[in-house]
């Protein structure tokens, strides 16, 4: 009796190389996945970047949003050390037409000029404005402007750096001994009194003196040297790191 032939294997379902592939994916999902435990997770980041994702793919549950709300600051905030001031970034655009409107309205457009730069909003002013040859004694008028100032963007900017500078002729003699301390005194008395009469929340405030080593034309004349002797307040469009 002739042998029945054996019937032939049936074809594999997936192709050979399959096998392969599947274990190299599962030993790179295990590279990586180890990788993931080795390093440290920021978890405020990760919670930021979750939420933005969430809002890129439609509307948050709840009608959440995705950009942090701007609050006063309260010492011992929950979520907030104490002693620190709120970050935020504030509409340079805005900060620097409310400036430019009430300037034009009084009239000292010509004494206080705004510009827009990378930092943010700069307020540069006259020294003549605001104080006497060699003093640093605020004059009147600079405590109303500064003092309006204040009032309209200081629940809208981050921080302000009060920049003081003078021209490169030297002091003769004087309390302050020299155009850095004329300079750096001039920071700190605006800065005090943003502080003191605007109500400019201090954490904001930094006051420095460059004398004359930043001017912004070169001291070669009575009227260059006049534009040079100035107090500039930068309206940080950021917090700055510490």
């Amino acid at each position: 009796m002739a042998r029945q032939k054996k019937a032939p294997p049936p074809p594999p379902s997936a192709p050979l190389y399959m096998a392969t592939y599947g274990d190299m994916v599962t030993l790179v999902l295990c590279f990586f996945v180890l990788l993931f435990a080795m390093s440290s997770v920021d978890a405020q980041k990760f919670q930021k970047a979750l939420i933005s994702l969430k809002g890129s793919l439609g509307v948050l549950k709840g009608g959440q949003t995705t950009e942090e709300p701007i609050e006063p600051h309260r010492s011992g905030e929950e979520g907030r050390d104490a002693g620190s001031a709120p970050r935020f970034e504030m509409d340079t655009r805005h900060v620097a037409h409310t400036i430019n409107s009430y300037l034009r309205a009084e009239g000292l457009d010509k004494s206080i000029q705004v510009s827009i730069n990378q930092r943010g909003v700069a307020v540069s002013i006259s020294d003549q404005f605001l104080f006497a040859s060699g003093s640093a004694e605020l004059k009147s008028e600079g405590q109303r402007a500064l003092y309006k100032i204040a009032m309209l963007v200081r629940d809208k900017v981050p921080a302000v750096a009060v920049e003081g500078h003078t021209d490169s002729v030297p002091l003769a003699g004087g309390m302050y001994r020299n155009n850095w301390g004329l300079s750096s005194m001039r920071a700190a008395v605006v800065a005090d009194y943003l502080e003191t009469a605007g109500g400019i929340d201090p954490l904001k405030l930094q006051a420095v003196g460059f004398a004359s080593y930043q001017p912004i034309v070169p001291n070669d004349s009575p009227e260059h040297r006049a534009l040079n002797r100035r107090v500039d307040l930068v309206f940080l469009s950021q917090y700055p790191k510490r």
